[in-house]
Order: C-alpha cells, then structure tokens, then sequence
C-alpha cells in the first residue's frame, strides 16, 4: 500500500511571518494544525520537511543535522524572498533546537520553543525511538509482520551516524542560548517522557531576551502540537506573537 506522506506547507495569511519546524522522526503534519490556526489569524505560516523525514526509514539513516539545517535555512530564505521582512518561529523538539539557532544566527523576530531539548540523551535510547518510528512507518505501509521483522532486522544493521551529529548539535545550541535577545515563548508539556524536562528552564533562563516567558502544559506529553492542550497551545501562541512589536 503506498501511503501519502505529508509535503512541506506554506498558508498565506498576510504580512507577518511564522517558520514551522518540526521534529526528528516527525513531518510537517505535527505543526500543520497550529499552521491553520495562525493562518486564520492573519499570518503567513510555512513548514519545511527535513531531507530523510516522510519518507521510507532507511532513508532516514543517510541524512543528519547538516542537511536539515540546510533545510530550515532555505525555508527561512524562502519567506524572506516572498518578501516577508519580518519571520517569527516555532519549533516542536529538535525543530525548537533548530529554532534557538536561529535566534542567533539571522535576525527572528521571536522564537517559540517546544520541548526542545538541552540535555543529551544516550545514543541507545535515541536509537531505540528511531527504530519505533521505523516499525510504525512500515506498519502504516501496510506490510505483514513477517515482512516488517525480516526489514527491522535488515535496519537494525545500519550505522546511525546520524545521533551522534545530533547529540553534538544539542550540545552546540545550548553552548549559545544566552546568545539570544528576540523575545521567546517556552513551552514545555509536564508529561515529556521523551526529554529531560528541565530543558525549558535552561533555555528560559539563559536567553537574554526582555521578553520572556515560559508555560508548562500539565496534561501534554512530547508532541505538544497533536496533544490535548493543542487548542490552548495555538491561543497562547497566538497571544505571544500579538505580542512582537510587528512593523506591520
């Protein structure tokens, strides 16, 4: 069964500008439904895919930070080109990592972290969720069991450079937070089983930002978007970007 993978998203609702960012493992579907919503607000929302990400997990394998940075920047530039002077962002996980980069690397007019991660996990229970993600996407496939164990144990054999480029990249962005000075929004869900929790406080207490603030949502888990405080999630994160002195 072939299944129809999310593509990249770009919602035009007027001058002011969101960058989307998912996370690793995850595709612009985990940030589509905040796209809609701050569409419907008036503001132009756009969602890269990183390379590797939708697509079949073998291809996963082959593709690390470098190339999805890449990504993000182009997804940066391309709002830029359409003649967005001003971009916001929001980044769910390792698209929150990628989103406090871009708070000090190009100019971001405020950056809304997701579960992001400051903390390294260890590569074995990186890998153990790469593997998960595999066998679900083969499951989606609609592939038997036998198939999917003979193809699990074909992936299992495959080096993942991939998480230690990952690891190094967490540890680079932490090394840089109190690098930041565009207002920033923390969001971090209490049920979090994914990351060490405490990663919200860091990165709210390092950024050198005037405005800050930082929101623990107590009844979501990792993927906050797809969660059940998700229509919370879009009004709070409405409220803040109301809150960005826009020139427009």
């Amino acid at each position: 069964m072939k299944i129809k993978m999310p593509q990249p998203f770009t919602f035009e609702g007027g001058k002011r500008a969101v960058l989307l960012l998912h996370g690793f493992t995850g595709n612009s579907a985990d940030v589509r439904m905040l796209g809609r919503f701050l569409e419907s607000k008036g503001y132009t929302c756009h969602a890269p895919q990183y390379k590797g990400h939708g697509v079949p997990p073998e291809e996963l394998v082959h593709t690390g930070p470098n190339n999805w940075w890449k990504d993000v920047m182009m997804a940066y530039d391309f709002l830029k080109n359409k003649g967005h002077k001003e971009i916001a962002v929001a980044g769910l996980s390792l698209g929150g990592v990628f989103s406090l980069k871009l708070g000090y690397t190009v100019p971001i007019k405020g950056i809304v972290p997701m579960c992001a991660p400051m903390y390294i996990k260890s590569e074995e229970v990186m890998y153990e969720g790469v593997l998960e993600y595999a066998r679900e996407y083969k499951r989606r496939e609609g592939k038997s069991s036998e198939q999917i164990d003979q193809e699990m144990a074909e992936f299992s054999r495959t080096p993942m450079n991939t998480l230690k480029a990952l690891q190094e990249l967490i540890a680079d962005v932490r090394k840089h937070v109190d690098e930041i000075y565009a207002p920033t929004f923390v969001v971090q869900a209490r049920h979090d089983a994914m990351i060490n929790t405490d990663s919200a406080n860091i990165i709210f207490n390092e950024v050198q930002s005037d405005l800050k603030e930082i929101k623990w949502y107590e009844e979501s888990g990792h993927v906050i978007t797809l969660d059940k405080e998700r229509e919370q999630l879009h009004e709070d994160v409405y409220q803040f970007l109301e809150k960005l002195d826009w020139e427009e």
